[in-house]
């Protein structure tokens, strides 16, 4: 739901977002194939979700899919150039962590404010689903967003009968849309894209396979979820990347007992997400015919846990909390200057305050007589 409402957001319809999911489900369900296939290890693709999150955010910058699909298309080459030229990777996971974070939370932030927004717009939608994901989260909270999901989609059936599923019986079909380039949507939503899949998704998503003993080719992984990127951009594929949360359950022991062998769960898992792409026309028909709050309400319950780490990690060193906050309040205020949306300030503005408020002046230091140093 997540993707659909972020492809929406940045100017697609609903034929072109519902290639863009289409596209995301076969190629992450190919890519999670074919790799652990011929490494015979557990390595999981996903697309990535705060990167769907940002395009939500995104919708005030632009509303041209095409220049969006120009941004996806860069973001994907990006990460192709990474896994072909480390010291650019080098050059991403050394922004420092209280700016990655902070900025990350100020993203998320206002769709995690959806649900209490939806609450009150759409009472008889949103609470029902807000209360199930609660008292499951308490009780399953595996099964709490899932649930969330369940529930909001038969509130949107029942409230808008059956008037939605006339498109919904339509194929599934790739739409392919040429990309623009347009350097204010580079630069606003690819480059943000860009870091945010790189520090949110794959750097995470390598931690966690080295947890549990694995150590794939970075250079397979990012040259192969790049070039997945890019060749789905144009089809409205937003940004595929390492799966951290799913890498994490295919890779431990609930995954197969064997570790040689947990291979194998990817591989089932890039099955299914091949046979979830045949419901890309179902699922933005739903869409479609539900108050866009409430989708975004559902996504912030879902995202909530990535909220409450990315306010940790901001807030982990004392020393940079005011640059993290500064990071996240202009991230998070969706401002827009020069058609540049919040996200690039966020960055640049906590550049600017770490660069300040992490100076210290050094001691002058002179010759003294015999040659011994003074400070100053």
């Amino acid at each position: 739901m997540l993707v659909i409402a972020g492809l929406q957001a940045v100017g697609a319809n609903d034929a072109e977002a519902a290639s863009g999911l289409l596209a995301l489900c076969a190629l992450v369900g190919i890519i999670c194939i074919v790799l652990p296939w011929y490494y015979k290890i557990p390595i999981s693709f996903a697309w990535s979700t705060p990167g769907a999150a940002l395009l939500v955010a995104a919708g005030e910058t632009t509303g041209n899919f095409a220049a969006a699909v120009g941004a996806f298309l860069v973001c994907g080459v990006l990460i192709v150039l990474t896994g072909l030229w480390p010291a650019l990777g080098k050059a991403i996971t050394s922004i420092p962590k209280p700016i990655a974070s902070a900025m990350l939370a100020g993203i998320l932030f206002p769709i995690c404010l959806a649900p209490v927004t939806a609450s009150i717009e759409q009472p008889l939608l949103a609470i029902p689903v807000v209360v199930v994901w609660l008292v499951l989260y308490r009780l399953a909270p595996r099964w709490a967003v899932p649930a969330a999901m369940v529930v909001a989609g038969i509130g949107i059936v029942l409230t808008a009968g059956t008037d939605w599923m006339t498109a919904s019986t339509s194929q599934p079909a790739l739409v392919f849309v040429a990309p623009e380039f347009d350097p204010v949507v580079i630069v606003s939503l690819g480059l943000p894209l860009f870091i945010v899949t790189m520090a949110g998704q794959n750097v995470p998503g390598f931690v966690v396979m080295s947890t549990f003993g694995y150590r794939p080719s970075p250079r397979a992984v990012l040259v192969g979820s790049g070039a997945a990127t890019a060749v789905g951009s144009v089809f409205g594929a937003h940004s595929i990347n390492l799966a951290a949360i799913t890498a994490a359950l295919m890779a431990s022991p609930e995954g197969h007992p064997d570790k040689s062998k947990r291979w194998m769960a990817t591989v089932s898992s890039g099955v299914a997400y091949l046979i979830l792409g045949l419901g890309a026309g179902l699922a933005t028909a739903l869409v479609a015919a539900s108050p866009p709050i409430l989708i975004i309400a559902v996504a912030g319950l879902a995202l909530l846990g990535a909220l409450v780490t990315s306010v940790s990690g901001a807030l982990e060193e004392p020393r940079h909390r005011v640059t993290a906050i500064a990071t996240f309040l202009v991230t998070a205020s969706g401002i827009s200057i020069l058609g540049i949306g919040s996200a690039f300030w966020g960055l640049l503005v906590g550049g600017v305050f770490m660069a300040w408020l992490g100076w210290t002046r050094r001691p002058r230091v002179s010759s003294g007589r015999g040659g011994r140093a003074t400070a100053g």
